[in-house]
C-alpha cells in the first residue's frame, strides 16, 4: 500500500485528492507544523530534505508533487486525469503540470511570504502575479477546469497555490481564477482529501 507523508497545510493534499479520486487505499502519516510553521524534524527521517509530500511504495521513496502525481497516475490511474497521449492537450497538460512549481510558485510566494509576516508585497511582486494570472486565465476555458469537466493532474497541482492566494485575499481581483478555485473545491475527491488531511491553507 502507498504511504503518503502529509504535512499540515501542504502540497501533499494534492496526492490525497488523486488517491481519493482513484478510489485507492493509502496509509496516511500526518505531521503537524512547528510553532514557526515549519516541518518537524521527523520528516527528515523520511526524506533527506525533510519536505512534504513524500510517498513510499515498498522500497521506493519519492518527493516533488508533479513526480508523485505522475507516479500515482501511472501506477493506479485509468487515464481520466490526463488528456490522451499524442494530442496537443496532452502536451499542454504536461507543460502546465510542471509550470505550477517551476514558474508560478516563486511568483506566488513573493506575495504570500510577505503577507505571512504582516508586510506589504512589492509592486514588482504584484506586477509579476498579474502577468501570470493573465497567462493562467488564457489557459482556462470560459468555465470549468483546465480541460473542461475532467479533473486533471495539472488542476490538482494548481490547487495548493490557489488555496493560499485565495485565503490571503490575492484572488479578489482575479474573478476567473477565483471561480476556478471554487470549482475545484466542489470536487468529491478534493473534499475527501481535506477531510483526511485538513485544508491546504490556514485560516486568515
Amino acid at each position: 500500500m502507498i504511504t503518503i507523508h502529509c504535512l499540515a497545510y501542504s502540497r501533499a493534499i494534492r496526492l490525497l485528492w488523486l488517491m481519493e479520486d482513484l478510489e485507492q487505499p493509502y496509509h496516511l502519516v500526518f505531521y503537524e507544523r512547528t510553532e514557526n510553521f515549519r516541518a518537524p524534524e521527523s520528516l527528515a527521517r523520511v526524506h533527506p530534505l525533510g519536505k512534504s509530500p513524500v510517498i513510499q511504495d515498498e522500497q521506493l521513496v519519492l518527493a516533488e508533487s508533479a513526480t508523485c502525481l505522475r507516479y500515482l497516475h501511472d501506477r493506479f490511474g485509468d487515464g481520466r486525469h490526463v488528456p490522451a497521449a499524442g494530442t496537443d492537450d496532452h502536451l499542454r497538460h504536461e507543460e502546465l503540470l510542471d509550470y505550477v512549481e517551476s514558474s508560478f510558485a516563486s511568483v506566488a510566494m513573493q506575495l504570500l511570504l510577505p503577507h505571512m509576516r504582516g508586510d506589504e508585497p512589492t509592486s514588482a511582486a504584484y506586477e509579476a502575479m498579474q502577468k501570470h494570472q493573465e497567462y493562467i486565465v488564457h489557459q482556462l476555458p470560459e468555465k470549468g477546469l483546465l480541460f473542461g469537466d475532467m479533473v486533471s493532474l495539472a488542476d490538482m497541482q494548481f490547487s495548493y497555490l490557489l488555496a493560499n492566494l485565495s485565503r490571503s485575499g490575492f484572488l479578489e481581483d482575479a474573478p476567473r481564477l477565483a471561480a476556478y478555485w471554487q470549482h475545484m473545491q466542489m470536487e468529491s475527491g478534493y473534499r475527501a482529501a481535506i477531510t483526511h488531511g485538513g485544508p491546504m491553507a490556514p485560516e486568515r
